[in-house]
């Protein structure tokens, strides 16, 4: 007996953001069958995403969706407004969360100000919230156990880790009852025990009857996947069964950057003459909760650290009272470039020397903030630009766009543009100003195999090229660069 087909895409083409970006597309899922997409372009597997979920533009060839046609013809019968996507729960890599007034307008600091957090939801209020209305095989009970998410349930989801929020994000498309599930990249930002766990996940999913399709790296395919297929050159190449080793490792890209602009850029940096940061039993408490507990910990001129801990650990935490954004840093002994904190320094003076970058940052533009505009706002420290520039700063920031190849999308709104062009947008900005300290929490999270080791080596040069000191935070050994060798466990008593 023939298997029913879920899902076809036939001689597609297919164009995202204004591209095309497959030529020739096709794709047959049927049922039973649980499908990791693996590539080399990041860009690629999003769009292929977004075209299952129909919001990509197909000027020739056809996409067919039959795991819908009963529930729309009895909606229609009904005379009731639906749509597949009904059926359908996606997890993107760039989920933003409202407050309570239903407005995205948090900006970065909320997050670590225990005063302010109440303008966000509880993870419990943003659950429950999701599953109104929608009955079926998942509740906010046994969702939350699965996902461990049952002792943040009364947590501010500002105050969740990177990993806590992509638990949540996974929670929140099981409540509504999918039968077709797609996540894109769903392990990136999971601790180690995390992402051993998410197979057994995707299991008791499966088990319910839902169907998974995720695009995940060759080397992350987790329990669960019966198919992968390959997309390259702007269709998909081959499909196999999962068990034969059929994919080829993604080739390492060559170095597009021309490395002597790098270094003229990076040369500008300057050491400090001194300790960087002096921690002297730093505790950090929100409520009952300790997220860290008498941290000691001194980094000195021209060290390369890495930051490691399971997600909650504190790694967050304690990257905000380096940048600046923790309230409860001034009243702890601490020292940041010589000088202790809560000593009449002001917020400007204490970011200046520091660069700083981290996917979620993303999130909190404003929408009209374009890819120069964002680069160039590095100078001042402010999520966005709001002041004039001088031509000096302007010819800096034409410099940046010049060595990571963002001149043909300088005027686009940051949100527009892929992932990886967002990170190197987020790196120009923290280097534009020269800084002595810079600091890239999960920074290449999200990207593919290759555009990590593009990142990867990109750090290393830097380090190579100037004597900046780094604090590394990355839940992958492959992505540390060479020059880090020096280690702080928050997963260890200090």
């Amino acid at each position: 007996m023939k298997a029913k087909i879920l899902l076809q895409i036939e001689n597609a083409q297919v164009k995202y953001l204004g591209e095309t970006i497959f030529q020739d597309l096709n794709f047959t899922w049927e049922e039973g069958q649980q499908w990791a997409i693996i590539g080399s372009s990041g860009r690629e597997l999003t769009a292929f995403l977004e075209t299952l979920r129909g919001t990509t533009h197909i000027p020739e060839g056809k996409i067919s969706r039959p795991f819908s046609n009963d529930y729309t013809n009895q909606k229609n019968e009904e005379g009731r407004i639906n749509s597949f996507r009904d059926l359908m729960a996606y997890v993107s890599q760039q989920f933003r969360f409202r407050n309570k007034s239903n407005l995205q307008n948090f900006y970065f600091q909320q997050r670590f100000n225990s005063s302010e957090s109440d303008e966000a939801a509880t993870v419990r209020e943003l659950l429950t919230e999701n599953s109104q209305g929608k009955s079926g095989n998942w509740t906010l009970g046994n969702v939350a156990e699965l996902l461990r998410l049952t002792s943040l349930l009364d947590e501010s989801i500002l105050k969740l880790s990177n990993g806590e929020t992509r638990r949540l994000t996974l929670a929140l498309g099981l409540l509504s009852q999918p039968e077709i599930y797609l996540m894109d990249q769903p392990m990136t930002g999971l601790d180690v025990e995390s992402r051993a766990a998410f197979g057994d996940f995707l299991k008791t999913i499966i088990c319910k009857g839902i169907h998974i399709l995720i695009t995940t790296s060759p080397y992350e395919i987790p329990d669960g996947i019966t198919h992968i297929a390959e997309l390259g050159e702007g269709r998909i190449s081959r499909t196999w069964k999962k068990g034969r080793d059929h994919f080829s490792p993604i080739q390492q890209r060559e170095n597009p950057w021309d490395l002597s602009l790098l270094q003229t850029l990076v040369s500008t940096i300057t050491p400090f003459e001194g300790r960087v940061i002096d921690l002297k039993n730093v505790s950090i408490r929100y409520g009952k909760k300790d997220i860290l507990h008498q941290i000691n910990w001194q980094v000195n001129s021209g060290e390369r650290w890495l930051v490691k801990g399971k997600n909650g650990s504190g790694k967050s935490t304690l990257i905000s009272l380096l940048i600046g954004e923790n309230p409860q840093a001034y009243a702890q002994d601490f020292w940041l470039f010589g000088r202790k904190r809560g000593t009449g320094e002001s917020i400007w003076e204490l970011k200046k020397p520091i660069g700083f970058v981290a996917p979620e940052l993303v999130r909190f533009f404003p929408a009209n903030q374009t890819v120069r505009k964002v680069i160039l706002s590095g100078f001042f420290d402010t999520m966005g630009l709001f002041r004039k520039t001088t031509l000096e700063q302007e010819s800096k920031a034409n410099d940046w766009l010049s060595l990571f190849k963002l001149e043909t999308i300088a005027d686009l709104p940051l949100n527009r543009i892929s992932l990886e062009q967002q990170r190197w947008t987020l790196l120009a900005r923290a280097l534009i100003k020269s800084p002595m300290l810079l600091i890239l929490d999960e920074a290449s999270q999200g990207l593919d195999d290759s555009q990590r080791a593009l990142f990867k080596m990109t750090i290393e040069k830097i380090c190579a090229f100037s004597p900046i000191s780094l604090i590394y935070v990355s839940h992958y050994i492959a992505d540390i660069p060479d020059s880090v060798n020096k280690t702080l466990d928050l997963g260890l008593k200090n």
